[in-house]
């Protein structure tokens, strides 16, 4: 194998596998470090430039990151990577003088968002400080989208949601709200220079062609319309018996909702088993707190009314079969199941929808109805017309969004430059040594082996009597810093110097993990095999040095170092360094903010 080119910025990056999961690529270890230290401001600020809503993140993310975290292939439970985001906002302190300070120089240039949800908000906040006039549109009264019409208050208080967004909108930003936009044509017309879609998913499934669904219309209701009707308060209560069809998020939040609002006997029915539900476990853990039982492998066969009146739903039982690797749904042949019901919640899954975009404009659509973009710069088939979140590539989640903002953003910039889309900014990086001494550190390397620290809750006889109580209380500091501590620094990278290597094994002999490995170079599928410790994980890299004054080189396994630093302190040359590496992608402008401020 070819020596590692530890230059390219890419491959450290792949190395801090939670950041690397992240589609915002947030720098997870530098902003717990900062946690741990007691540095919320700049924990708070570093979150800020990258996922851009770490208040509501801290409560509502998909978490991709914990999956991905180190920890987790040591123990059972990775690092609350997700709730010690939240522990940097809460206690943040004032941020706003570390923000973008407007008004800001104008650079002639005007550019329209359609939706105020976290793709367009991101896009608001990468153009604005570069002299952008931003012209908002939304038919609610208050900007946030989805992250206002779908996540309830017990989950994302509003006081959260609407301080994250005001930060956007302080920077100058022009806001119609109340305003429906019914025409791409007519906002093309008003001269824009770009114009950035993000209206988001907005239709839910439905149930049209089952039996019943039109026998009585005023109990059975489309999960997502519905949650917003109670976030805006037009909605205030619900029958005492329901029953939520659908398995995702939406379905824990509609069925938690219906507890608050006077739902005593709340069942969530699903078609798939139980292993298989779209919805985050943690979710499913909070719905099942809350006394809700939840019913698998049930599919809806009919709305059953009586006089006119709701009165229940039959299911028909059934069983998965696994044919190369494809799910079937069998029926049992058990009897039709009954439940009964005051309403039902429709969440099954949400849709794109734009009666609004003309079809004569030149703007294409794929087969599944979504725009024909470039998945790398969201510009659509009309040029100065881009997409993101939900809206660009089907629904997926807030992180998401705003990372795809982030690109369109870039996008946007480069297109009112004359400049080509395809050729992005290259990300910020930077190598840092951690050494004070020989077997001294900047950052505690001290590998804790504390388990997962509980987020603690609310008690449920007070959250479901208000349903904008909070249910999580969140992390106090004293217990944010002791998680913090489990993150296991694994972006302070090991790198290797041969010309400083005597090649006496002692690195080799004090890793813990076995993942270091002195031997004769080969093709990478003999190599992995005749390692200390097979490296069975071909989507991590080696780290190849290159040939040594023995003709060996010097394998590292990176899928299973704990980057604890015990080769560098034990290595008489210091051949070994211990040496922190950020990663930021670059914003619209090559804006790189207070990451770089902290580096330099």
């Amino acid at each position: 194998m070819k020596p590692t080119e530890i230059k390219n910025p890419e491959y450290f990056h792949k190395v801090v596998d939670c950041q690397y999961a992240c589609p915002a690529h947030t720098p997870v270890p530098e902003y717990i470090r900062l946690i741990a230290a007691e540095r919320y401001t700049e924990a708070y600020m570093v979150n800020w430039e990258s996922n851009v809503f770490p208040g509501v993140l801290g409560r509502t993310c998909d978490r991709p990151c914990e999956p991905a975290c180190r920890r987790g292939r040591v123990e059972e439970e990775p690092v609350a990577i997700c709730r010690l985001k939240r522990v940097a906002a809460d206690n943040k302190g004032d941020v706003k003088a570390f923000m973008p300070q407007g008004p800001f120089t104008s650079n002639g240039k005007r550019i329209a968002l359609i939706g105020g949800g976290p793709a367009a908000l991101t896009v608001a906040r990468d153009l604005a400080p570069l002299g952008y006039q931003i012209d908002l549109y939304d038919d609610q009264d208050r900007g946030g989208g989805m992250m206002r019409s779908q996540i309830p208050s017990f989950r994302l208080p509003e006081n959260v949601l609407n301080e994250e967004v005001n930060f956007i909108l302080d920077l100058g930003i022009h806001t119609h709200f109340k305003t429906r936009v019914d025409s791409l044509r007519g906002v093309l017309d008003k001269g824009y220079d770009a114009v950035f879609v993000g209206t988001g998913a907005p239709k839910g499934k439905d149930l049209a062609d089952l039996p019943g669904r039109w026998d009585s219309t005023g109990n059975i209701h489309i999960g997502i319309e519905w949650l917003a009707s109670v976030a805006f308060e037009h909605t205030q209560k619900i029958g005492k018996k329901v029953l939520v069809l659908g398995g995702g998020n939406t379905a824990m939040d509609c069925c938690r909702t219906s507890r608050r609002l006077g739902g005593e006997e709340v069942k969530v029915v699903v078609r798939s088993p139980r292993k298989e539900m779209k919805a985050s476990p943690w979710e499913i853990e909070d719905a099942l707190h809350e006394d809700i039982p939840i019913f698998e492998n049930h599919v809806p066969k009919s709305f059953v009314t009586e006089n006119g009146k709701l009165v229940g739903m039959m299911f028909e039982k059934v069983e998965p079969k696994y044919e190369n690797g494809r799910r079937k749904l069998v029926p049992t042949g058990e009897p039709e199941v009954f439940f009964e019901a005051d309403d039902v919640l429709i969440a099954i899954g949400q849709e794109n929808s734009f009666p609004w975009i003309e079809r004569d404009l030149g703007l294409e659509f794929n087969q599944w109805g979504l725009p024909a973009l470039d998945e790398t710069t969201f510009q659509s088939t009309v040029p100065n017309v881009f997409f993101g979140g939900d809206a660009a590539l089907g629904p997926k989640n807030v992180i998401t969004a705003v990372a795809q903002g982030h690109q369109a953003a870039v996008s946007i910039d480069l297109y009112c430059n004359q400049q080509s889309l395809t050729e992005r900014p290259s990300p910020y990086t930077n190598l840092i040594s951690q050494k004070m001494g020989i077997h001294e550190w900047i950052y505690d390397s001290d590998v804790t082996t504390d388990i997962r620290y509980k987020v603690p809750h609310a008690d449920k006889s007070l959250t479901l009597k208000d349903r904008k109580k909070e249910v999580e209380l969140g992390f106090s500091q004293d217990t944010g810093f002791k998680e913090a501590q489990r993150c296991l620094n694994c972006d302070v990278q090991t790198v290797f110097s041969e010309s400083r290597c005597i090649e006496c094994d002692a690195c080799v002999d004090i890793c813990p993990t076995t993942c270091i490995t002195f031997t004769t170079n080969g093709e990478e599928e003999d190599l992995r095999t005749r390692l200390n410790a097979p490296a069975n994980d071909t989507d991590q890299d080696l780290y190849v040095s290159d040939t040594l004054k023995t003709g060996r080189v010097m394998i590292k396994d990176e899928n299973v170092c704990l980057h604890c630093g015990l080769c560098a302190e034990r290595c008489p040359t210091s051949a070994w360094d211990m040496q922190k590496y950020l990663y930021s992608v670059t914003k619209a402008g090559n804006q790189c903010g207070i990451l770089q401020e902290l580096t330099t």
